[in-house]
């Protein structure tokens, strides 16, 4: 066994399940591919105030959860604890936005790091992928990407996820609200930190998880009954087309996220399946966030959907992805000349465009046979001295046990056809 062992609350991904960690992502960028979202990867670690003036001071992830340093020059570094800001930095940074072609649609994919206590469904590093819509605001926009999101779960067969949609209003009506809130949190039996949050970001005391907290909570006010005409509209329009579109969701008042940059339009994918953490993704329209880190006014919208959530979430349903075999032809030598000569018959299949394999170290025929199968290979190609002396290999069919005798020079020919 290895000194080392991974981080406490990390996770190595190892074949064969990191396959369908690479199918999950695949299967939710899918879709953003194909409507218009291209691709953007930022550093691992960004400006400190980045996420302050972003995610928000008074949230827990920034006041506990950041893993940060201090770099030899000075410099207050985080690694990433959230896509979106860094990605609307980079946009901002490389002027994508004057390019003329309002949204800047963009996805990506990767790992994120957040000091929390360890626990199923909840690491300090994990994978997500993200899209974000940037510059347009557009409740057709905020409703294409719930929809995405919905069509890229169901392509992976599950169908006991949630769709939890709310209004968080604008800066014209949450300030109104945000007094009333204020006013109604002030005299409940809270904690100091969470009475220090009431003056700071109050919407955040009604996303706290606390059974007693929630409790007291039961009759606080209503956003939606202080939502402007404009706000109630918007929020309307993306319920229709969602509506229209056959996606269904639950309408949630509380529904408020982890975030202060969040406007209007807030949603989270929820699957009961995985127990308190329950929530595989989310997101929401971020209209004023780019005014907050320094660039121009760009109403946006997006959303993460975690990597490792979702495949937990798979295998609470029963889930089996068909994820094909890495390997469809498995070449055996037997003895030097053999070696090289179905090495060469190796090459030439993977240039053609075969998942080939061989077995390496010298095995002999039985334990590279066994090999063979645990590859997954759908052919074996097996040569000795007197198969080359005939100028030939034998090609075995592993699925049905049948063997023939093929021309080494037509081998990449015979298993074009046969793989189709």
């Amino acid at each position: 066994m290895s000194t080392f062992q991974a981080p406490k609350g990390t996770y190595d991904l190892t074949p064969p399940d990191s396959a369908k960690f690479l199918a999950v992502r695949e299967a939710i960028s899918a879709p953003l591919r194909d409507s218009g979202y291209g691709y953007i990867e930022t550093p691992g670690f960004e400006d400190v105030e980045l996420f302050a003036r972003g995610v928000g001071e008074s949230t827990d992830i920034v006041t506990k959860e950041m893993y940060t340093l201090t770099t030899k020059g000075g410099a207050e570094l985080a690694l990433r604890p959230e896509g979106t800001a860094s990605v609307l930095r980079a946009a901002l940074e490389a002027n994508l936005h004057k390019a003329g072609n309002l949204p800047v649609k963009l996805w990506y994919s990767g790992s994120y790091y957040r000091y929390e206590r360890p626990q199923k469904g909840r690491y300090r590093h994990f994978s997500q992928v993200g899209a974000e819509a940037i510059g347009t605001e557009d409740p057709v926009l905020d409703a294409e990407l719930i929809i995405l999101a919905d069509q890229a779960y169901r392509s992976l067969g599950l169908r006991q996820f949630r769709i939890l949609l709310n209004s968080l209003g604008d800066k014209e009506c949450r300030p109104v609200y945000r007094e009333a809130l204020q006013t109604f949190l002030r005299d409940l039996d809270l904690d100091e930190e969470t009475r220090r949050r009431i003056e700071i970001n109050p919407l955040r005391v009604l996303d706290d998880k606390r059974p007693d907290v929630q409790k007291q909570l039961t009759d606080a006010p209503k956003l939606r009954d202080y939502l402007c005409d404009a706000c109630k509209a918007y929020h309307e329009e993306v319920r229709a087309l969602l509506t229209a579109a056959g996606v269904e969701y639950e309408d949630d008042e509380k529904l408020v996220r982890g975030l202060d940059y969040y406007t209007r339009t807030t949603f989270e994918f929820v699957h009961d399946g995985l127990g308190s953490q329950s929530a595989v993704g989310g997101g929401g329209r971020y209209d004023g966030l780019s005014e907050m880190i320094g660039g121009p006014a760009l109403p946006s919208v997006g959303w993460a959907l975690g990597v490792d959530r979702t495949v937990l979430a798979l295998e609470a349903e029963g889930v089996e992805l068909d994820i094909p075999a890495t390997t469809s032809v498995y070449a055996v030598p037997l003895g030097e000349e053999a070696r090289r000569a179905l090495f060469a018959a190796v090459t030439e299949l993977r240039r053609a465009g075969i998942a080939a394999d061989f077995a390496f170290g010298g095995r002999g025929l039985k334990g590279a046979m066994k090999s063979a199968n645990r590859s997954g290979a759908r052919f074996t190609l097996v040569a000795g001295e007197r198969d080359l002396a005939e100028g030939v290999v034998q090609l075995k069919d592993m699925e049905s046990g049948e063997q023939s005798a093929v021309p080494l020079a037509e081998v990449v020919a015979e298993l074009t056809t046969r793989l189709g």
